[in-house]
């Protein structure tokens, strides 16, 4: 619309084009899905009738049963839950999107009202869409291909800015939701796991930025490789029926992937349609002049295409990273600060569409302003770590 009264007709064909291009994106995605979910869902079943999602959700169930007070403690919820958070810190992509709808899943078992949000789904999300990142692999890639001098000199201020993402997201849902976490479990494990966290950033601050993404690789895939070699193994030791239960957890995983084409098509129209009308272009301009006007330093604009885009897009984000780096070099303000964006923060519409379409919840309550407010925060921090640490 805002081009159109620019006066600039191709917007009407751009438009067209975006809403077929939607549609064919949506069904490559569910596609996309199917084997992985497949895969997934027939491995999450064989550990929960071994026993092995238990004994993991033992060691996290003091905690989240204080952050989720409405999950019965021994919930099946708490297992998948765990493995998809840690699946996310690792950079495990493939297995952390199956695993978070497992776990959206346990947690819908225990919703009274199926088309609404619990407050337990809901900090679910927001910590998928804020979720730390120990080593963001894949930025790192592309920054080495565009011939940066050190490919992972951002690697503490993308930990940093996703960390306060975090931290703001968890923090604005026990607001709405009354968690209190000045509890003393809460704040225990807070003590351990960044306690952990630290070591792990500190030992991986004295490597070079090939051996982080081949240490990252090693640990995460090895972790991952554990998990399935345990969970096949005790099957066998208990007597489970090891190629049943898989072809029954399978089949769920491909029912869910196509249940989610109508979510992922209404979600990522609206984005094209949204990208295609200039809107992203004109806010750009209003904070562009804002900033101007207060006599602010404005590099940060340069780079803020793709964090506005990353909440939308992750693709979108990742073009307009891409865009930044080569038109202002990968090593300047704008290609770092850019980069930052595209490791800290998340694809929050994305997210919510995919986990609560797979589900069937309709009304999201808090979910997106929540979310929102972690990219939010994550964004401001990512500004102020950039301005921080390269001036």
């Amino acid at each position: 619309m805002l081009r159109l009264m620019s006066g600039d007709a191709t917007v009407l064909n751009e438009s067209v084009t975006a809403m077929f291009d939607s549609a064919k994106l949506a069904a490559e995605i569910a596609l996309g899905l199917i084997g992985v979910l497949t895969l997934w869902m027939g491995l999450m079943r064989l550990g929960e009738k071994a026993g092995v999602i238990a004994a993991i959700a033992w060691v996290f169930e003091p905690l989240l049963s204080k952050l989720m007070p409405e999950v019965p403690r021994g919930h099946p919820a708490y297992g998948s839950v765990t493995m998809n958070l840690t699946a996310n810190m690792l950079g495990l992509d493939n297995a952390a999107t199956p695993l978070g709808l497992k776990a959206m899943a346990d947690l819908q078992s225990l919703n009274p009202d199926k088309k609404t949000a619990t407050n337990a789904q809901i900090l679910f999300l927001v910590l998928n869409t804020s979720s730390v990142t120990l080593v963001p692999v894949t930025v790192f890639l592309y920054r080495a291909q565009q011939g940066a001098a050190d490919p992972a000199d951002i690697f503490l201020p993308i930990l940093l800015s996703t960390l306060g993402s975090t931290l703001a997201g968890l923090s604005v849902v026990a607001l709405v939701q009354r968690i209190r976490l000045l509890d003393w479990v809460v704040l225990s494990y807070g003590a351990i796991l960044l306690g952990g966290l630290s070591a792990g950033v500190m030992y991986l601050l004295t490597l070079g930025a090939e051996r982080i993404g081949e240490v990252s690789a090693m640990l995460g895939n090895g972790l991952l490789l554990g998990i399935i070699f345990a969970f096949v193994l005790v099957a066998l030791l208990r007597r489970v029926a090891v190629y049943d239960e898989f072809i029954a957890g399978a089949k769920s995983g491909f029912e869910q992937s196509v249940r989610l084409i109508p979510y992922l098509l209404a979600m990522l129209l609206a984005i094209a349609l949204l990208r295609a009308s200039g809107a992203l272009d004109y806010l750009l301009g209003v904070i562009a002049a804002l900033v101007s006007h207060m006599g602010m330093d404005g590099r940060f604009i340069d780079a803020l295409p793709t964090a506005l885009m990353k909440p939308l897009s992750g693709s979108g984000a990742r073009a307009m990273m891409l865009e930044t780096m080569a038109h202002y070099g990968v090593d300047s303000f704008a290609g770092r600060l850019a980069a930052i964006f595209q490791g800290s923060t998340e694809t929050t519409f994305y997210v919510l569409a995919v986990y609560f379409g797979a589900v069937g919840i309709r009304n999201g309550r808090h979910a997106l302003a929540c979310g929102l407010f972690a990219d939010l925060a994550g964004i401001c921090t990512a500004i102020a770590v950039c301005y921080w640490f390269y001036g």
